[in-house]
């Protein structure tokens, strides 16, 4: 698999073997509980479980390393705006200020605002490798079989199903083009300007478009073919039955999932806040 999608990849890990529907859940779960609260010390917990859960599902960061590169770069811009727009923000949530260094104008570093900043990278850092361990380590056909049963439509499930196929194809298809269009002369390595790459680059999205248009007309008309969404149910072949592993999954999920959500709100106030006895 290219380093440059982001894809199902099979293997024989502990992850694989799950139910969509499971994954898809504790996935929820998780999601819910990071976004809840700020209380760094849940999601130094929660950041630790995802590097292993991305260990233990077998997957080599060079496999993703285009996706993690992509989401660093979006992380440092909002990283940035935060500051830009409101460089006083964490001085108002934690309601102490603790001067760092004055800049010009409204712009000031302090402790408050540093620590802040710190809990939005950490809360990236613990929704980022499980999201991704759902795409790797779940077949699409079985993710689109798992949201229909947790009360999706299956039109909409199915959708998402060819929209994670979908991926691998546009990027095999670019490569191809682009291969061809350096076949024909249209320089596209790195020994010319990056300007002039992204000229090169801009020949190749014509055709590709094309291709991708004729590829969603036969995939359209497949389905029409067979009469899909006449009926309001549908049985899939490649939804994968309940085990013992993913009902006791399951309870331990739901089980933390309640734990931490006590834990984040036990004092009245999601912010964990270490500048002062008193929870802002």
């Amino acid at each position: 698999m290219s380093r440059f999608t982001l894809g199902y990849i099979p293997r024989s890990s502990p992850l694989h073997t799950l139910s969509g529907t499971t994954k898809l859940l504790v996935f929820l779960l998780w999601s819910i509980l990071s976004m809840a609260g700020y209380d760094t010390r849940i999601m130094v917990l929660m950041a630790a479980g995802g590097i292993g859960l991305f260990i233990l599902s077998g997957t080599k960061i060079r496999e993703v390393s285009f996706i993690f590169t992509m989401l660093l770069f979006f992380m440092g811009c909002n990283l940035v705006g935060i500051y830009l727009f409101n460089p006083e923000q964490g001085v108002a949530i934690y309601g102490t200020r603790h001067l760092i260094g004055k800049g010009l104008g409204r712009f000031t570093l302090t402790q408050e605002q540093l620590f802040y900043e710190a809990n939005v990278l950490l809360k990236y850092a613990v929704i980022v490798p499980p999201a991704i361990l759902l795409i790797v380590t779940t077949d699409p056909s079985e993710f689109a079989a798992s949201l229909n049963r947790i009360g999706v439509n299956y039109a909409i499930a199915y959708a998402v199903s060819l929209a994670l196929r979908y991926i691998p194809d546009v990027q095999r298809d670019y490569e191809n083009i682009s291969q061809a269009q350096q076949a024909r002369g249209i320089e596209l390595s790195r020994k010319i300007s990056w300007v002039k790459r992204l000229k090169g680059a801009g020949a190749i999205l014509l055709p590709l478009v094309f291709s991708s248009l004729d590829r969603i007309d036969v995939v359209s008309r497949a389905m029409e073919l067979r009469s899909f969404g006449k009926y309001h149910r549908r049985t899939w072949y490649a939804a994968r039955p309940f085990t013992a592993a993913d009902r006791w999954v399951l309870i331990v999920s739901v089980l933390l999932f309640i734990l931490g959500m006590w834990f984040t709100f036990h004092d009245g106030n999601r912010f964990y806040n270490p500048f002062s006895c008193q929870q802002v």
